[in-house]
């Protein structure tokens, strides 16, 4: 079942009720995670650029449509490779400020799954 978000504000996200103050991935089937940021961060220095293996880490097969929420002031970007790879995969990527993408996220339906950075 697919989340509903409930509001966000710069360092926080509130999915169902529950207060994450970290950045998270969203399932398929809606379960809730922490983002592993490290996987770009070692690469890029920055949590900013969604490297490839971020990327290959985020994407769960079958999965047509994620919604990127950038950080309260729009900061996150995918990497060419990031972006190469969701093409490859047919997924279509939505990258908006988490404001917005919390709306997109909400009002999405099918196979989608969302990541959400919660800063900057």
């Amino acid at each position: 079942m697919k989340p509903t978000i409930d509001q966000t504000a710069f360092g926080s996200i509130t999915i169902e009720g529950t207060v994450f103050t970290h950045d998270v991935i969203i399932r398929r089937h809606g379960q809730v995670e922490k983002r592993k940021k490290k996987l770009s961060k070692a690469l890029y220095g920055t949590s900013h650029i969604l490297s490839q293996d971020e990327a290959k880490f985020v994407y769960e097969k079958g999965t047509h449509y994620l919604v990127v929420g950038t950080g309260q002031n729009d900061n996150v970007r995918l990497s060419d490779e990031a972006t190469t790879y969701f093409k490859e995969k047919e997924c279509q990527v939505s990258l908006l400020p988490t404001p917005e993408a919390i709306q997109a996220w909400n009002h999405a339906k099918g196979d989608v799954i969302a990541l959400f950075h919660v800063t900057c």
